[in-house]
């Protein structure tokens, strides 16, 4: 197996050094050449991974960057490849893309992913997956480079669909973890001693430990170190959004969930959109 890694962003150069750290033969490939400078395994070109390898593994931004790449490497291939899209995008798009390649005789899974920069150095990911049972398969022995917790959900797609959902979650979680905080600073409380409380009690969540909104109470998480982002503003709010499409495509009521999405978007219109997540709370301490 030669894989091909398109796309050495945030997560995505972290995904490939697991790869390669397990004995993958992996060349990558990204439009910025910074990047490309600065990764040992890297490709001259998407040429060069369309010529030499088998397995096409993307992450991207949104899906018109996939549909464009995935448009580039079937103009110069002819034998059956393995697609392994890790991208987040929408669920609509994932579907067409996947009749395309196995209409062509090519295997297709989407298999987003949870974590963050952290779990991908790490290979901790939490992968969401959808395909055919004989293309997860193939795909098996990478996700689990990359993750430790790889949920099928069905055909082509259902793995976009679980992500929506499950960001949606994360989304209305960060903003009422930022609202609790506001309440307590402006309450006056010791906000240390509010983070111990919550860690654990009912208030616990993955969001809190690893999000915390406020600098100091979690020295690891973003706002300790001014809101470096381990998951950008832009890219929740891109997610949200996917969520309420999807919602809306379904005929499916998420109140909060819109709300959500409104409220990131706001954010990241005002400027914001390179921070991390959890900077929101800078818009709702007054």
């Amino acid at each position: 197996m030669k894989v091909g890694f398109i796309g050495l962003g945030t997560m995505g150069t972290p995904m490939a050094k697991c790869l390669i750290h397990d004995g993958f033969d992996l060349l990558g490939w990204d439009t910025d050449e910074e990047t490309l400078l600065g990764f040992d395994s890297a490709a001259d070109s998407l040429e060069q991974i369309a010529q030499c390898c088998d397995t096409f593994i993307t992450m991207l931004p949104e899906g018109q960057h996939v549909r464009s790449v995935y448009g580039q490497l079937l103009s110069q291939i002819e034998a059956p490849h393995l697609f392994l899209d890790c991208s987040t995008i929408d669920v609509a798009s994932t579907r067409d893309l996947a009749m395309q390649l196995t209409a062509l005789g090519h295997g297709f899974v989407d298999a987003p992913v949870s974590g963050g920069r952290e779990a991908a150095s790490s290979g901790s990911l939490s992968f969401m997956i959808g395909g055919d049972a004989e293309h997860v398969d193939a795909a098996r022995p990478l996700l689990a480079s990359m993750g430790k917790k790889l949920i099928e959900f069905g055909d082509a797609g259902t793995g976009q669909a679980a992500k929506a959902c499950h960001n949606m979650i994360c989304g209305i979680t960060a903003l009422g973890v930022s609202e609790a905080f506001a309440l307590a600073d402006a309450l006056e409380l010791d906000l240390g001693k509010f983070f111990h409380l919550c860690s654990g009690a009912a208030a616990q969540s993955w969001i809190l430990e690893n999000r915390c909104p406020v600098p100091g109470p979690a020295p690891n998480a973003p706002a300790s170190s001014d809101y470096t982002p381990g998951f950008a503003a832009y890219l929740m709010a891109k997610d949200l959004e996917l969520a309420r499409q999807a919602a809306e495509a379904s005929n499916q009521r998420t109140e909060f969930g819109a709300a959500a999405a409104r409220r990131f978007r706001e954010f990241v219109e005002a400027g914001n959109g390179d921070l991390d997540f959890s900077a929101i709370y800078r818009s709702i301490r007054k």
